[in-house]
């Protein structure tokens, strides 16, 4: 049985199923909120429990049957489960509702197609939407027929699913090789900022945890923000100065959510990859989201998928204004390293508390101290000054120049390494030691 599928369904029957094999379910109000974020209209919430799917319509014989009452009494138009169904599984739901029914892939990828903005965003989009696409084709007409014999009957040699499916192929192979050109794109700037020494640290969390706003209250930007899920679609980077450390990329990433679709992960990577190569991780979370923990360990699953689960983290539990006697405050370890902060990214409590722990992560990487040059080494001097690494001098008697660095560890090691050999060396005096030795900079 075919029908008319509506342009848009306002109108929708949610479906939430309670799976017995699964340790962990995904929170009924966070599917509600998606269905809210993509423009839907709730007229009921459907509960339900089951040991496991059905293969045909995933939910059984009787469910099924109340979810038509349902939509027939509400007028609705849509019904959105909160699972990932099967092509067959969607198909036969649709035949035996008679109305449009979408699965929690379609759902985020509905919502992603709404908020891209830039080209490279709608792109990926449209990337990951075709990806679902090819495995939901199903013959819907039959006026071009196989090849047939006889004066007349000779058709065009395929039917109109395989038209259907060969033109989806060559506009996925046209947007992938698009965005080949993005991700070299994207690879040359970071290679770029990586021989400038510019640290990059990553906004990465929870859909709605308040990375964007935490992105604007650092950088003064004017990035969009809303309470809702997947606010944020495209990248946004800024520079920003940190005190003692210099510059540093700041760079806000869309937001994670459970089961994020694999297409997604695949269409973003061009984007995602801004993570994964960074040299921190700010781990937003909701401080006062009751499932935390749960929402963390979300987060830490994609990272393993891009990648950069490895990467150092810096934990930042956001909106304690939300929270009752929760005061701003930076969390080290035994070894006096930052490990988390809180703070409120809408008042701005305990930001400035962030910008100490970035400055305290990323100086781990930077060296300090006083370096004397000899007038036959001005070429150093001229290069230590090029890189802005000088923060003052002052000439002796003898005509040396004492100059007071701050530098990360690479330039120094680069710059510094053709003097080891040197009977005349410079006189390195790293800050907090007493000993001049320069030997420590091949360790």
């Amino acid at each position: 049985m075919f029908f008319d599928r509506p342009e848009s369904g306002e109108l929708a029957v949610l479906v939430h199923l309670e799976l017995s094999a699964i340790d962990s379910p995904d929170d009924p109000r966070e599917f509600e909120e998606l269905a809210l974020s993509a423009g839907a209209d709730p007229v009921s919430f459907i509960f339900g429990q089951r040991a496991s799917p059905d293969p045909k319509t995933f939910v059984g014989r009787g469910k099924l049957e109340e979810i038509r009452q349902v939509v027939t009494e509400q007028g609705a138009e849509l019904v959105i489960f909160d699972h990932i169904l099967s092509p067959s599984q969607e198909r036969n739901i649709e035949r035996e509702l008679e109305c449009r029914v979408l699965d929690r892939t379609g759902l985020i990828l509905d919502i992603f197609a709404q908020r891209a903005r830039t080209h490279e965003g709608k792109l990926q989009v449209e990337l990951a939407q075709l990806r679902h696409m090819a495995t939901r084709l199903v013959r819907g007409w039959t006026h071009l027929e196989r090849q047939k014999g006889g004066i007349g009957l000779r058709g065009p040699g395929e039917t109109q699913l395989e038209t259907d499916r060969r033109l989806l192929r060559a506009r996925i192979d046209s947007i992938e090789k698009r965005l080949e050109k993005v991700r070299r794109q994207r690879e040359q700037g970071r290679r770029a900022r990586s021989r400038a020494q510019v640290a990059t640290v990553s906004l990465v969390g929870y859909t709605n945890a308040g990375k964007s706003t935490l992105f604007n209250r650092l950088t003064d930007a004017d990035v969009y923000v809303r309470d809702q899920l997947f606010a944020t679609l495209d990248p946004t980077m800024r520079r920003v100065e940190l005190p003692n450390v210099g510059a540093m990329i700041l760079a806000d990433t869309v937001g994670f959510v459970s089961h994020l679709p694999h297409k997604l992960v695949e269409a973003f990577r061009a984007t995602l990859e801004e993570a994964a190569q960074a040299t921190l991780l700010l781990h937003v979370v909701d401080a006062a989201a009751e499932n935390r923990l749960h929402l963390m360990e979300e987060v830490q699953t994609v990272l393993e998928e891009i990648g950069a689960s490895d990467l150092p983290q810096l934990l930042v539990y956001n909106k304690i204004d939300l929270l009752a006697d929760c005061e701003p405050r930076i969390d080290r370890d035994e070894e006096g390293v930052p490990r988390a902060v809180w703070l409120s990214a809408v008042t701005g409590v305990g930001c400035d508390l962030l910008v100490e722990a970035i400055a305290e992560r990323l100086g781990e990487q930077m060296v300090s101290g006083r370096l004397v040059v000899k007038p036959q080494q001005s070429r150093l001097r001229a290069q230590l000054y090029q890189i802005n690494a000088v923060q003052s001098e002052h000439y002796q008697d003898n005509g040396d120049c004492a100059l007071q660095l701050l530098l990360p560890r690479g330039d120094f090691q680069r710059l510094l390494a053709p003097f080891l050999s040197d009977d005349e060396a410079p006189e390195w005096q790293p800050e907090e030691e007493t000993s001049g030795d320069i030997e420590w900079w091949e360790s």
